[in-house]
């Protein structure tokens, strides 16, 4: 079973075999882009931002985004891109372990794209949704449990994610109220890459985005 802690992910971002060159911004999960173009930009929390992809492209349609991520490997070359891009200003980088971090705020959109938590996968996901405002959406891009084909760019996970690192779409909408939450995508997603998150070959995904009904205060 692996410790996804701060040791294990330094060590994923220097040894993976993507370049991380601050020039090289690769394009966001096509998921995230789909499920955010109709949302009014407003405050976006990237949680396990990695080196940035996806919350420079929402500081790029118009949301203040606030990236965190355990690895200041990651940070360092997120921060370098979105200066390139142009976006610094509208993101927020905070170095923390956001399966134990508190934040203080909430933010009309909080996603996660493929992140793998020192916790359990489920009970990572239920932090991030008591982050979500009144009115926001939760959007949660991961691993199908019992699929394979995915690489995560280091030694020892190189053909396929961790049983633990995966969920399934009934186990994540099972953990969200429905007198709390609306259910607006719940599917399971298979897509083909040439690479892209340190992933290669065919993603077998989860994809599930939800609001917060507004008139709920929990």
């Amino acid at each position: 079973m692996h410790d996804f802690d701060q040791t294990y992910w330094e060590r994923h971002w220097r040894e993976s075999p993507l370049p991380t060159e601050a020039s090289r911004v690769p394009p966001a999960n096509p998921y995230v882009v789909d499920e955010t173009r109709d949302l009014t930009p407003g405050t976006a929390l990237d949680a396990g931002c990695g080196v940035g992809a996806e919350a420079i492209w929402l500081a790029g349609q118009g949301w203040a985004v606030t990236g965190v991520d355990i690895s200041a490997t990651a940070l360092a070359t997120a921060d370098d891109r979105a200066h390139i891009a142009g976006v610094s200003e509208r993101i927020r980088w905070v170095e923390a372990d956001a399966s134990a971090w508190e934040p203080t705020q909430r933010w009309d959109l909080v996603m996660t794209n493929y992140a793998h938590p020192a916790i359990p996968q489920l009970e990572f996901y239920l932090r991030l949704a008591q982050w979500v405002a009144p009115g926001g959406s939760l959007l949660i891009v991961g691993h199908r449990s019992g699929d394979h084909g995915h690489s995560h760019g280091s030694h020892d996970d190189a053909d396929h994610p961790p049983h633990e690192a995966t969920a399934t779409v009934a186990g994540i909408t099972g953990g969200l109220d429905t007198t709390v939450w609306r259910i607006d995508t719940a599917a399971d997603r298979t897509r083909n890459t040439g690479g892209g998150h340190g992933h290669s070959g065919t993603l077998h995904d989860v994809v599930v985005r939800a609001t917060r009904r507004a008139d709920v205060h929990q």
